[in-house]
């Protein structure tokens, strides 16, 4: 396990996770969502974004942490183990309106709200976003190692199993 990315709906726990393997690991870690906001809540562009992102892929380890599925099917390809946090609805709502109000390091700014449109969108997550993720995993290029979770209880045994890929 040299080159991972970390995948799920927001609120899933991603960075939390992200952060932990790295401490087991070792491995650089890279939010992507740091890549993409600007902390005055704007954007990058495109271009910019990939440009920065293909750079990354270029180095030799890595723990990558966000969707971006427009970018997902790039990092596939590179990456050698792929973590996939499909958790239920509810808890990744949860996950999301615990950290309001909590400064992250995965996140240029503080949120101060639960946006609706952010909520709706973690809602719309399993229908609108989550099948496209399992297809692309179907068609993942051989010899990856992917590893899903259903539950916080399965991502904390396997981070504290003895027998772990790490």
């Amino acid at each position: 396990m040299e080159r991972v990315i970390v995948i799920g709906s927001p609120g899933a726990g991603k960075s939390t996770f992200a952060r932990k393997l790295r401490e087991k690991t070792g491995l650089p870690l890279y939010h992507l969502d740091l890549f993409w906001h600007k902390p005055d809540r704007t954007t990058v562009t495109r271009e910019e974004f990939d440009a920065q992102l293909k750079e990354l892929l270029k180095e030799d380890r890595w723990i990558m942490d966000g969707n971006f599925q427009r970018t997902l099917a790039m990092r596939l390809e590179a990456c050698d183990t792929v973590f996939l946090l499909d958790l239920p609805l509810e808890v990744c709502l949860s996950g999301a309106e615990s950290r309001i109000g909590q400064k992250r390091a995965d996140m240029p700014w503080v949120e101060d709200e639960f946006a609706p449109e952010f909520r709706q969108w973690i809602v719309d997550f399993p229908q609108n976003k989550l099948p496209q993720i399992y297809q692309l995993l179907e068609h993942c290029p051989a010899g990856k190692t992917v590893i899903i979770f259903k539950s916080r209880e399965e991502i904390n045994s396997y981070l504290n199993s003895e027998n772990r890929l790490f």
